[in-house]
């Protein structure tokens, strides 16, 4: 059983997305990724309802 199919599986979803959801994708892992070095991460929440409200505009 190799990974590849799996990781392909996984993505799909992702890579199929419509441009919206994609960026919408792109920039919440982004935010996530920008909140790792905290050791109590807040206001992710938000973060992500005002790239939603942005990209929906």
């Amino acid at each position: 059983m190799t990974k590849d199919p799996y990781l392909n599986d996984v993505q799909e979803p992702i890579t199929t997305a419509p441009p919206e959801v994609y960026q919408i994708i792109e920039r919440v892992l982004q935010a996530e990724k920008d909140k790792l070095y905290m050791k109590q991460p807040r206001n992710i929440n938000d973060d992500i309802l005002t790239i939603v409200k942005e990209v929906v505009r």
